[in-house]
């Protein structure tokens, strides 16, 4: 794996740590701005957003900028409202903030996940991403915890001057490391005309939607993780920095063993993954009241989400190889649009009266949907490869010149992609 790979991974990290630190601060952060809970919680989803919206966007406006420069810019703008955030006066202004960091941050996921599928074979597409998504993890178990930890001793805000400097090593890394790639020129130059294609294949909405539900699944309950264990569990709020650590070991676990097992057996990591992750959650929400079983839920809940996530990077850029830049962002695009829906449903529930138990059967019915729409990829996907076997592409790198109109709407899949869920 290219040192440059790690860069990024190593970038993400500092990404991740702001996107999924506020599940720990949420309480100080809404009394300090005196708003509510669900209002503080709609932190979250301002960032997703922003991520939702920033992927396509800064994705389709950078196209023909070099990856490098372009990266470095955006890291530097993310570090920028990571400070604003740290000095912010009132909710508004941190709302703001916290769009804008996240557009940066969405611009900069895209980018940097096609610079690292360019740099590996096909065949490594899944470990490439599990290096990427190992950033998140790593961020769980390290950056989400010591965010909680200094909101809690050192006041909300030092968490974010803190992001800010990891930020600012990641943008050492990327200048040191990361190697400059020229333009393409000529018939290779990037077309947004030819990799807006990719969108009139009903595989890359099916990876597209399944990405979302699961993503929408676990940060419905992670976003409101703490005010769970506290109120729920009856654990002190001293004990949430550890359990959002545990949940940040499960994540590097699952996504170690969705980064090794993925390029083979990518459905069946995709489903046993998912399947998990329903199963985690309706258990949280029938034992959501033992300390126990709560902290060793959240746990397992890393372990099975995150699992999936290599796979489902991979997936999409399979289907949308045409286009590697729009296939970064849409995947981070999914991904935020259930890290904004998620969370809001959670709200929903909350706001309702019913309890922090019902985000959990929320988050639940989510995943088991994310369960069907994988069910249907699949069988689409055995279909076409039983009918139209000629039309099956083995690319030869991620890096390779974009394909003609025709073949951009295959399913591509990896020499050693299976056809079958298992």
């Amino acid at each position: 794996m290219p040192i440059a790979v790690y860069v990024l991974g190593l970038s993400v990290f500092a990404l991740g740590t702001s996107e999924f630190m506020l599940s720990g601060l949420l309480q100080p952060l809404a009394r300090d701005m005196g708003v509510s809970i669900p209002q503080a919680g709609l932190l979250v989803s301002a960032f997703a957003v922003g991520m939702v919206v920033g992927a396509p966007v800064l994705a389709a406006a950078t196209l023909r900028l070099p990856r490098r420069t372009t990266l470095i810019a955006l890291l530097t703008v993310f570090g920028l409202g990571q400070i604003a955030g740290a000095v912010a006066p009132t909710y508004a202004v941190l709302f703001v903030s916290r769009v804008i960091s996240a557009l940066a941050c969405a611009g900069f996921w895209a980018v940097g996940a096609s610079v690292a599928v360019s740099l590996v074979p096909v065949t490594a597409r899944a470990r490439a991403m599990a290096v990427m998504v190992g950033g998140l993890s790593i961020a769980n178990i390290a950056g989400v915890p010591a965010g909680a930890f200094l909101g809690q001793h050192a006041g909300w805000r030092a968490a974010f001057w803190a992001v800010a400097g990891l930020s600012a090593l990641g943008l050492v890394g990327v200048i040191a490391l990361v190697p400059r790639t020229a333009p393409a020129t000529g018939d290779d130059a990037p077309s947004l005309r030819r990799e807006l294609l990719i969108y009139r294949d009903r595989q890359v909405w099916l990876a597209l939607i399944t990405t979302a539900l699961n993503g929408g699944a676990v940060f419905a309950l992670f976003s409101y993780l703490a005010p769970l264990l506290t109120d729920t569990a009856g654990l002190k709020e001293s004990w949430v920095p550890t359990v959002l650590g545990l949940f940040g070991v499960g994540a590097l676990i699952g996504t170690a063993i969705g980064g090794r097992i993925a390029d083979a057996h990518l459905f069946g990591t995709i489903y046993g993954g998912i399947m998990a992750s329903t199963a985690v959650l309706t258990l949280l929400a029938l034992t959501a009241q033992w300390p126990v079983a709560a902290v060793t839920l959240s746990l397992l809940l890393g372990v099975t989400a995150f699992t999936t996530a290599p796979a489902l990077n991979a997936r999409m850029f399979n289907v949308a190889s045409a286009a590697p830049t729009l296939a970064g962002a849409t995947t981070t695009s999914a991904f935020n649009i259930g890290n904004t829906v998620g969370p809001w449903l959670g709200g929903l529930v909350i706001g309702a009266g019913w309890g922090y138990p019902a985000v959990a059967w929320t988050a639940a019915a989510l995943a088991a949907l994310a369960v069907g729409t994988t069910a249907v990829a699949s069988r689409l996907h055995q279909r076409s490869a039983a009918t139209e076997p000629g039309t099956r592409v083995v690319a030869s790198s991620a890096s390779s010149a974009p394909k003609p109109a025709a073949l951009a709407k295959t399913d591509t899949t990896t020499a050693a992609e299976p056809c079958s869920t298992t």
